[in-house]
């Protein structure tokens, strides 16, 4: 079974140092040494180790330990110890525990919360006067490390609480699956690996003391001293009140019935939260219970974490294939024979680069391990080593580019080819005549394969030359699709600025960050001028994002220019309701005031600022991304996911778990159809 013993003493040490090391990486690497699943069967076989032959037991065994001698300690001593919590893994076990518990305290607990078990790094913040004045890292559960520099900068832990109180918080600092897809966009901008795993990146940023790019980190409490001797529920709330992201709003239950079915439905949402859990943490609501109930030296009676099972799924790697993208980037993807995960069907997975290749150790043939990071982008950990064809042969990384024949600049981790983005100008005009992109209807993947085999284009700019004779000379071109073709392509010259940066593929930007910077600075002249200083006064845009923009728009500028020289838009629209009125609010309630000009747009909040504004579901004449464009030119900001920053859903026919909640969350819902009113009605 997964639990049996060691069998001798050998073993059993060399576990413990499995243990250990995998620990170390897991609070402080940029990589996962061990799977969350391997690890805890790992300790459960120590343990039962050590209640079988006790006489083996280090004093530092990783059961006794918190943190499991992860050997990152600090000289920050905290208030309390920062224990760790057992873990269980099924509801008998569950059942058991709060059994327990009652016959700890001679009674049925009175209430319990139940809250996502975050994947994230423990953290201690203590404020003064409202003031926060330092943060530590768990370490050994008595001192940590001073990373108040760093953490000041994730969201949910502000720099000021909104009343003057005297308190130390602690909660957990991570990375959301957003957080997560920026800051490894950052890295390997840099040339470095991309993070392994969303927690991993969250210690890693909040312990990075020369990173030349600052990723974005999130911060949630689950736990207050100092706020009175209330339930633990009511601490969490008040913690809400003044400004610290928390656990509030999470259900008390009175039984072990409502906690199974509390944990159930994390477990089922989990997915739609927007960050990672692992589990969930069932604690005593009420201090007398957890005063009476006390704790180990390493763990809290009163409080026990509930281990989700690993989404992780097995499947064949059918091939390895190798991709190369519009910049010139080469890399490695697997061919998976389909394999279910979190609802999902996947049938490719990233491998990241080559070096990552060789360290995962994986072959066509092989049995791979696949799971979903961050329950977002499918990723092989590894194979089945003991079931690995005899004739399976490692993975043989192309000499020179595959798409071109060119040579490879393997100088980064990222393999890039050295023609760049002349090497994908197939994958680079499709993409500028894309429907999110410029919108040129008509112009297809055969149409560019013989625009490009005859010589006529080699970039976007190249486009704008083309006339009806020239294309009539192409096989299946006659003279009204010809005139087509150049019509579309002409009127393609009045698209704002954001579609013409989304269409030239600036790398570390995509369609919202795109329109992020055609909204700030207004004109392509403004944004060639930008600085990477002023770059970063774009929401989202960090130092090494603006360092890699100012250098990829360098780098379009000869293709800028003659864009510019054939009459395509470089400025966005700057976009004012006609009339300030009553009904030019979402709510429709009052007129507004607050931009440049003096009236506020529909999706400004009254200092002007954006809301936060999620299209989910169809909008009567818009894709999805049409809609998005319009949050945008209405002043709001688009987001994917929704939360309780959310400020509007925009609710449209097909809208699932996001309007939902919504509902739940008693964020405000506008029907798709009056959102496509407001836009027909204010010339959006």
């Amino acid at each position: 079974m997964v639990d049996e013993r060691f069998e001798s003493p050998a073993e059993y040490h060399a576990a413990i140092e499995r243990i250990r090391d995998a620990a170390a990486a897991y609070y402080s690497g940029p990589d996962l040494a061990m799977d969350d699943a391997d690890y805890d069967v790992l300790m459960r076989r120590v343990a039962a180790t050590e209640a079988a032959h006790p006489e083996w037991k280090p004093e530092d065994s990783p059961t006794e330990v918190v943190a499991a001698g992860a050997g990152v300690v600090g000289d920050v001593v905290h208030s309390e110890p920062m224990l760790s919590l057992d873990n269980v893994f099924d509801e008998e076990t569950l059942r058991r525990w709060a059994a327990r518990l009652d016959k700890l305290l001679g009674r049925p607990a009175a209430g319990y919360t139940v809250e996502p078990k975050i994947d994230g790094l423990a953290i201690a913040a203590r404020y003064e006067s409202g003031r926060l004045v330092q943060v530590a890292t768990r370490g050994d559960g008595r001192a940590g490390e001073d990373v108040t520099g760093q953490a000041r900068r994730a969201a949910g832990l502000p720099e000021k609480l909104t009343d003057p109180v005297t308190i130390e918080v602690r909660g957990e600092v991570f990375m959301t699956e957003a957080d997560f897809e920026i800051a490894n966009g950052m890295r390997t901008a840099t040339g470095e690996p991309p993070f392994a795993h969303p927690r991993s990146a969250a210690a890693g940023t909040l312990r990075a003391q020369d990173r030349t790019y600052d990723a974005p980190m999130s911060f949630l409490a689950y736990g207050v001293r100092g706020l009175g001797d209330g339930p633990h529920s009511a601490a969490m709330a008040e913690l809400n009140r003044l400004g610290v992201a928390s656990t509030a709003g999470m259900p008390v239950c009175a039984t072990i019935e409502e906690i199974l079915a509390a944990v159930r439905e994390l477990n089922e949402h989990r997915a739609t939260l927007g960050y990672g859990i692992d589990g969930a943490v069932i604690k005593a609501d009420q201090p007398a219970d957890r005063d009476q109930a006390g704790s180990s030296s390493r763990a809290p009676r009163w409080g026990i974490a509930y281990k989700f099972p690993p989404d992780t799924r097995t499947t064949r790697l059918k091939a390895i294939e190798v991709q190369i993208g519009r910049t010139g980037v080469i890399t490695p993807v697997a061919v998976l024979e389909p394999v279910q995960i979190s609802g999902v069907i996947v049938t490719s997975a990233t491998l990241h680069n080559f070096d990552d290749l060789v360290r995962r150790n994986v072959r066509p043939g092989d049995t791979v391990f696949v799971r979903r990071a961050g329950d977002v982008i499918p990723e092989i950990t590894g194979a089945k080593l003991d079931e690995r064809p005899a004739d399976a042969q490692p993975f043989e990384p192309p000499v020179t580019c595959p798409r071109c024949g060119g040579e490879i600049d393997r100088t980064q981790k990222r393999w890039r080819c050295t023609t760049g983005r002349a090497c994908g100008a197939r994958e680079a005009l499709s993409y500028y005549a894309s429907r999110d992109c410029m919108d040129i209807e008509g112009l297809g993947g055969k149409i560019i394969d013989m625009l490009i085999a005859a010589g006529r284009v080699t970039d976007p700019a190249d486009l704008y030359d083309l006339d009806a004779p020239t294309l009539m000379t192409f096989d299946r071109m006659g003279e009204v699709s010809a005139a087509k073709l150049v019509n579309a392509i002409q009127a393609s010259k009045a698209q704002p600025l954001g579609r013409v940066l989304t269409g030239l593929g600036v790398r570390m930007t995509g369609r919202s960050m795109s329109r992020r910077l055609a909204a700030h600075f207004g004109s392509m002249e403004a944004l060639l001028a930008a600085t990477p200083l002023d770059l970063q006064a774009v929401e989202a845009v960090g130092p090494e994002r603006a360092v890699t923009i100012a250098a990829e728009l360098a780098e379009l500028r000869p293709v800028i220019d003659r864009l510019t020289a054939r009459g395509v838009n470089m400025a966005e629209p700057d976009f004012r309701p006609r009339a300030a009125s009553d009904d030019s609010s979402p709510s429709g309630s009052g007129s507004a005031s607050g931009s440049a000009d003096g009236v506020r747009l529909p999706l400004q909040k009254e200092d002007g600022s954006p809301m936060t504004v999620v299209v989910t579901g169809s909008v009567p004449g818009l894709t999805r991304n049409e809609g998005n464009e319009a949050v945008e030119r209405l002043g709001g900001r688009s987001s994917g996911s929704v939360s309780k920053k959310t400020d509007l859903v925009v609710v449209g026919e097909g809208a699932g778990s996001k309007a939902a909640k919504a509902e739940e969350l008693g964020i405000e819902i506008m029907p798709a159809e009056t959102f496509a009113e407001l836009l027909s009605t204010l010339g959006a």
